[in-house]
């Protein structure tokens, strides 16, 4: 019962993810989707930076360029995830980034078993996106590229997470990465774009997307294994796919549906039978 509630929890964590991203969206014609990045970066830095209240002045070098490398893959990921949402829709765009903790998952290994998840998976994104002329390349590869930075940020949560307490490194990375988009923001402002409901959407983004699945991922995911965590991400992809159905009618094809099978059935099926590395309390977007 402790499992299937922490499972529960999760995938209510993962649906305020993707409900954020959604609300976030609405504001992409207004600000851009570095626009509701830089709103929402500095939403998760003004929530953790007071929590984690990180002693930056005694950071190490050994410290410093993981969290520093950490602040940069914050950056990218949510700028290509959000251009990728922007481009090809929500639920495509979640789906590519989901073979992040996939590759994770299986990076290393030689089995056949994990062969075919990569094979179930690979199939997954060709029907996904069925390659053709009037394929958006720049948004799958913001998408890949989304993946790629999940994978780094995993690698390099289980480093950080091993040579400083607690949530000092997410937090300070976090805030380097919200440094990053103040220019944004502050151009925003000075043409007089970031108001109304264009902020409203991008702090909801902020809020729904970092604030809510960390409050509460924080508490269940200290009781519960790495591996129901991998399982419980799973559930994105599908998740994404109904909030933009709902709250953007993104309606997706067939093929498009049988694709996001095809990547969660892989992504489940490896999570469950991997050794994940770090703890599962790190393996969280921010």
């Amino acid at each position: 019962m402790r499992s299937l509630g922490g499972f529960a929890t999760m995938t209510a964590s993962a649906a305020s993810s993707q409900f954020g991203a959604a609300v976030g969206a609405h504001a992409f014609a207004t600000i851009g989707p570095a626009g509701v990045v830089a709103v929402r970066q500095l939403v998760a830095a003004a929530v953790l930076l007071p929590m984690a209240r990180p002693n930056l002045r005694s950071f190490t070098w050994a410290q410093w360029w993981p969290t520093i490398a950490l602040g940069l893959v914050f950056a990218t990921m949510n700028l290509s995830l959000y251009t990728a949402v922007d481009r090809i829709g929500l639920g495509l765009a979640v789906t590519l980034e989901v073979l992040g903790p996939l590759a994770v998952a299986l990076g290393g290994s030689r089995t056949r078993r994990d062969a075919l998840f990569v094979l179930i998976a690979a199939v997954g994104v060709y029907v996904l996106v069925l390659p053709g002329p009037s394929s958006d390349y720049v948004g799958i590869g913001a998408g890949l590229l989304a993946a790629a930075c999940w994978a780094a940020y995993i690698l390099l949560n289980s480093l950080v997470g091993a040579r400083l307490p607690g949530l000092q490194a997410p937090a300070a990375a976090t805030a380097m990465s919200a440094t990053l988009y103040v220019p944004v923001a502050v151009l925003l402002v000075l043409h007089g774009k970031l108001t109304g409901m264009s902020i409203v959407y991008a702090i909801g983004a902020g809020l729904f997307c970092s604030v809510v699945p960390y409050a509460v991922d924080v508490i269940a995911l200290r009781k519960v294994p790495a591996r129901l965590f991998g399982l419980a991400m799973s559930v994105h992809p599908v998740l994404a796919a109904l909030a933009g159905l709902i709250l953007l009618g993104e309606r997706l094809d067939v093929h498009h549906w049988a694709g996001i099978l095809l990547v969660v059935t892989a992504n489940a099926l490896a999570v469950t039978c991997s050794k994940w590395p770090g703890s599962p309390t790190v393996q969280r977007e921010m």
